[in-house]
């Protein structure tokens, strides 16, 4: 990791067992992922009950490759899920869950989790050489290029046509990443 761990404490005194707990912990999420750049965790007390003992709020931010992952639980979790809550509950809760955000995340890079792409209906409203403007459902314009035409040529497109199109974020914001003729509903 190219940042070491930092641990904080809020409204509670640091201890040597607890931050004993906490690097334990992330020595496994380290190993489960080696890619990850940084890692912060802070851990709160928010409540010192008389009755049920402090309740404690754990907060793990993990930096990875073009990605921040954060993981919060907080003291209503906790107090519904146990009775009497500790600290080492929350640690392990908050843990168990950042492991979960990591597999998840790994999985995605590895392509194993495949994206569902949700296509909406627009109309080419601009065509250039390479490139066409798209009017979307909700009356924006949405650039795409020539190589997104999916089921025919580019040069196939006239205006006005409709198209079904895939939004996706792209260096300069929203753009139509795959674009295909509607032939079901054809302006005519």
């Amino acid at each position: 990791m190219e940042t070491p761990l930092k641990i904080a404490f809020h409204n509670l005194e640091a201890s040597e067992s607890v931050e004993a707990a906490i690097r334990e912990r992330f020595d496994k999420l380290e190993r489960l992922y080696d890619r990850m750049t940084a890692c912060r965790v802070s851990v709160e007390a928010t409540h010192n009950q008389h009755r049920t003992g402090n309740v404690y709020s754990v907060h793990i931010d993990m930096v990875v490759p073009g990605s921040e992952l954060v993981v919060s639980r907080e003291p209503k979790e906790a107090q519904q899920k146990y009775m009497n809550p500790d600290i080492y509950t929350s640690i392990r809760d908050a843990f168990a869950a950042a492991e979960r955000q990591l597999k998840s995340f790994k999985q995605q890079q590895r392509g194993d989790v495949k994206r569902h792409d949700f296509e909406v209906q627009g109309q080419i409203t601009q065509l250039a050489d390479d490139h066409g403007f798209l009017m979307t459902n909700t009356g924006g314009l949405l650039y795409f290029h020539a190589n997104s035409v999916i089921g025919s040529d580019f040069k196939d497109l006239k205006r006005g046509d409709r198209a079904l199109y895939v939004e996706t974020m792209g260096d300069t914001g929203p753009i139509a990443s795959k674009v295909w003729k509607d032939v079901d509903r054809e302006l005519g």
